[in-house]
């Protein structure tokens, strides 16, 4: 009776372990997908891809930084239903191979989002080809230009770097009457904004916008 006492019991134990087991391997794997959502997958020319939503978005990434380093903001994009592209080349010329990529997949209304030298190249394919987005939104781009189109404009910078007017004369000159600039606390610059207190906020500005779009 004891024996079998001892064997039930070191079933019991078996089991409890084999289960801990499954549920660590089942969070791991869990946190492997996760890693590898946020990673993004492949795409054309060093492009990384996110998301299969109807809505598209393409990145465009500052001088200082890659297509990769969009990965937490194109995440939480994907999320909201849209597809993803983040381009490593950021001419004006890859941007907009980038949008027909994704037009000839399907998305018929993309987004531009673009940070720095990334918002400087939109706005110059911008100015070239009005119509082409469904809507801009800009982290601190450098220069003004003429001849954007009337879709739904945000421009986010922050309020002591030396480019913020840029953004305020966009959201004023461009045409339009959905145009919208948040001057954020700080002096950090595109990108950078996201890694600063004022993160969340400019993420969220972001985020809604596209949300905005979706559906």
């Amino acid at each position: 009776m004891l024996r079998l006492r001892v064997l039930a019991l070191l079933g019991l134990v078996a089991a409890a372990l084999l289960t801990g087991c499954g549920s660590a391997a089942e969070e791991s794997a869990q946190r492997g997908r996760s890693s590898a959502e946020s990673e993004g997958r492949p795409g054309e020319n060093g492009d990384v891809r996110w998301g299969e939503g109807e809505y598209g978005v393409v990145l465009a990434h500052g001088a200082a930084f890659d297509a990769a380093s969009w990965s937490q903001q194109a995440t939480r994009i994907a999320d909201l239903g849209a597809s993803v592209i983040a381009v490593q080349d950021i001419a004006p010329e890859s941007i907009a191979e980038a949008v027909s990529t994704l037009k000839s997949e399907g998305h018929e209304r993309v987004a531009l989002v673009g940070g720095s030298a990334g918002s400087d190249a939109i706005l110059q394919l911008s100015a070239e080809q009005p119509e082409l987005a469904d809507q801009l939104v800009l982290l601190s781009p450098n220069s003004a230009v003429d001849g954007l189109g009337r879709q739904p404009k945000l421009f986010i910078a922050s309020e002591e770097e030396p480019v913020a007017d840029v953004s305020t004369e966009l959201a004023r000159s461009a045409p339009g009457d959905d145009n919208e600039v948040i001057l954020l606390p700080g002096s950090a610059h595109a990108q950078n904004i996201f890694d600063s207190a004022q993160g969340p906020r400019a993420q969220r500005a972001l985020l809604d916008r596209i949300a905005d779009r979706v559906g």
